[in-house]
């Protein structure tokens, strides 16, 4: 049986209330770090996943945590998601770089997965203190209200979100598509995909695809009517690391995009 998704929802909404925002715009020097080049990490971080990660096991006996900070100690951990146990999916801060610099652009991203398939996602914005959910084959919503992607673009009309690790790809793309009147980057993939599945995005395209940053921003938007898949052409699955995807309004407007993409290649 699945968790209340209001159930989880404040637990989330609790550890951001407690572990990240008193640290926000507080940060000492020795309060940040880095994982790697470039890849940060903060004590909010830490503290967030460690406290989420223990309640969500003790909401669902027998499921198991890929964390993303848990995954940097040790990347093992990654293959919970080839079991048959069911995984939570916890990103405590999407959007650290943002976070650091005390910018108010970050999110906390939770998905429920199973055997490829994810099942329920979550993410929070912790400043506004606002949820949105979804559930497989129930919609997506956020603060009560239903969400519904944008419709399909015409030619001169419209902003829209095209994202590329290249960025002159993407403008690129988006100048020939002339759909699109706006390219940008929030560095937050929890922000991006709430602009997706409200409408005020249209278009997405991701190259590093670790579980914990897509999974609950994928079944958010699709839920809420989008398309999405790699590349390649085939679904999205949590597993998924390194092929690319590109998400749409619909799946007309995904070929669209996804052909302008390799003629701009």
């Amino acid at each position: 049986m699945l968790p209340g998704s209001e159930t989880v929802a404040r637990l989330i909404a609790e550890t951001a209330a407690i572990e990240i925002m008193p640290r926000f715009a507080k940060l000492g020097k020795d309060d940040i770090s880095e994982k790697r080049p470039g890849d940060l990490v903060t004590v909010a971080d830490v503290a967030a996943e460690a406290r989420l990660s223990r309640l969500l096991l003790d909401l669902l006996p027998g499921s198991r945590i890929v964390g993303e900070e848990a995954v940097a100690a040790n990347p093992k951990i990654l293959e919970a998601l080839a079991g048959d146990d069911p995984v939570w999916l916890v990103d405590p801060i999407d959007g650290t770089v943002n976070f650091a610099e005390a910018k108010p652009i970050f999110a906390v991203m939770v998905a429920l997965v199973r055997r490829g398939v994810t099942l329920m996602g979550w993410i929070h914005d912790p400043v506004s203190g606002v949820t949105a959910s979804a559930i497989a084959g129930e919609g997506a919503w956020r603060g009560g209200e239903r969400l519904s992607t944008a419709r399909t673009p015409s030619p001169g009309a419209g902003d829209g979100l095209l994202w590329s690790g290249n960025r002159k790809l993407a403008r690129k793309i988006g100048a020939s598509a002339e759909i699109i009147g706006s390219v940008f980057d929030l560095r937050c993939a929890g922000h991006e995909y709430l602009a997706l599945a409200s409408g005020e995005a249209h278009v997405a395209l991701y190259h590093r695809l670790h579980p914990w940053d897509h999974a609950p921003g994928q079944l958010l938007h699709r839920e809420a009517g989008g398309f999405s898949a790699l590349l390649d052409g085939t679904p999205y699955v949590p597993r998924a690391i390194s092929s690319g995807m590109l998400l749409a309004p619909d799946e007309a407007s995904w070929r669209r995009f996804h052909a302008l993409l390799i003629a701009a290649r």
